[in-house]
């Protein structure tokens, strides 16, 4: 009898311990389970608080100047007439990070770049008439005065170094996605760019 009752108390603390050891492995799966959605769910916040942005503004400036004449004879002009225009512009280089795709792998706790949008650049241009000097017979007529505007609006557009910008931008970006390479961090994830637009050391 007491062979079987040692048995009996051997099977049953076998099955007690095995009964222990699963239900600890259970609770600490859903533990892991649990931390991992809530990695997920803060990263995943991050990113979804991206909206589209301007990233960088810039002033521009200069004067243009504008001459003419009715006539020139012998190297002399007849009849003058000048414009000197005062040229603005403000410069704007936004991302749609809507268009951003960003992969979070919790298996490798990894923060994947799969895609990031092109910079957008708007060159938003104003013309002011700083001085004008014409003749009663040679006026500029309010056509031309027109004409030499939106040409004064087009050379500065050209001046501006779009792909200075973009440079700049680019920096910018990375400053703003920060937020996201930090938090990620701060969960020991790493951060991968596929898209070659950061180096390792900027991440």
């Amino acid at each position: 009898m007491n062979k079987y009752t040692g048995l009996l108390s051997f099977i049953f603390g076998v099955i007690l311990t095995v009964f222990v050891f699963l239900s600890w492995r259970s609770c600490n799966k859903k533990d892991e389970g649990a931390l991992i959605n809530q990695d997920y769910y803060l990263i995943t916040n991050q990113i979804q608080k991206m909206n589209k942005m301007v990233v960088l503004e810039q002033d521009f400036s200069s004067f243009q100047t504008h001459k003419s004449s009715a006539a020139s004879i012998a190297g002399f002009d007849i009849l003058p007439r000048e414009m000197v225009l005062y040229t603005t512009a403000k410069a704007q280089v936004s991302y749609d990070l809507k268009k951003m795709k960003i992969d979070v792998d919790t298996v490798n706790k990894k923060l994947i770049i799969d895609e990031l949008p092109q910079p957008e650049i708007k060159i938003f241009p104003d013309v002011k008439i700083h001085f004008m000097d014409d003749y009663a017979v040679n006026r500029f007529k309010q056509k031309d005065i027109n004409g030499i505007m939106e040409s004064a609006k087009k050379n500065m557009i050209k001046s501006v170094n779009q792909e200075k910008l973009k440079q700049e931008s680019r920096q910018q970006l990375k400053d703003n996605l920060n937020e996201i390479f930090v938090l990620a961090k701060a969960l020991h994830y790493s951060v991968e760019d596929k898209t070659n637009t950061f180096s390792s050391k900027e991440l």
